[in-house]
């Protein structure tokens, strides 16, 4: 009886063993944050490739731009995907525990200027309301788009957070609305103009490059960030996530799907 019994133990304590080490091959977790469009929909897309590699990467969906920022500070995030360079910079000086880093460059979306009631920007009458996003960094991109149009003349065309006090001639006497950067596409009816980043006019299906007044050119120093933080920025998965996103898949993916819209920046 106890001879017959060996086989069956032998396997027991086989898969017993097996059993008592499996985060040896457990995949790794990575909570990235991300607004809808493009950047969630770029995530999907590398997602079965980091699967193969061992990465588990679980995408949450936002759909402003300061929560995505707050919990990565916070360690309830691995990292984000939605924002740009000035924005991180002016999120630093505005929050505690900067502990943000960029990892990786992806796109850039381009920024522009839509309307709803006007052809060309020379249909603009005097004193148009134009609407703006209200963080920092986006609102002088904006008046700085708005300075290259000739709508008006900036101290200093360098300055991404130029807010409407630098502002030196406004020959239209534009009127401003600040809001938040999700809601201009809501106003688009209610306004002359409206500058809207990318990725809320692409989810509002208004497509930059034919439905834009006027739109940024290729040398915009907004490029979208993988950020993670300063104590996982050099994990394995963050850099399994880093080299996907900066695939010849991932450049073809964004070139096919989003036809100029959303430009490559690797």
């Amino acid at each position: 009886m106890l001879r017959s019994l060996l086989p069956k133990l032998a396997s027991l304590l086989a898969v017993t063993a097996a059993a008592a080490i499996p985060s040896a091959h457990a995949a790794d977790v990575l909570n990235i944050a991300a607004t809808p469009v493009p950047h969630a929909e770029i995530l999907e897309f590398v997602k079965p490739k980091l699967a193969k590699e061992g990465v588990d990467l679980r995408i949450k969906v936002f759909t402003d731009y300061v929560q995505p920022a707050v919990q990565v500070n916070e360690k309830r995030l691995d990292g984000n995907f939605f924002l740009h360079q000035p924005y991180l910079s002016e999120f630093k000086k505005s929050h505690k525990n900067d502990i943000e880093v960029p990892v990786a460059k992806v796109h850039v979306e381009p920024f522009a200027g839509y309307s709803r009631k006007h052809k060309s920007v020379a249909d603009l009458p005097a004193g148009a309301t134009v609407a703006i996003p209200n963080d920092p960094s986006n609102s002088g991109r904006a008046l700085i788009l708005l300075a290259r149009q000739g709508l008006l003349k900036l101290r200093d065309m360098s300055n991404v957070s130029a807010t409407r006090s630098d502002i030196v001639e406004n020959p239209k006497k534009l009127k401003f609305r600040e809001l938040e950067a999700a809601m201009l596409p809501r106003v688009l009816d209610q306004v002359d103009l409206a500058l809207i980043n990318t990725n809320y006019a692409l989810e509002a299906k208004l497509n930059p490059v034919k439905d834009s007044l006027f739109i940024e050119d290729g040398n915009s120093p907004y490029a979208n960030l993988l950020v993670a933080r300063e104590d996982n920025k050099d994990s394995a998965a963050v850099r399994k996530l880093a080299g996907a996103l900066n695939s010849p898949e991932v450049k073809q993916f964004i070139q096919e799907k989003y036809k100029g819209a959303v430009v490559p920046a690797f």
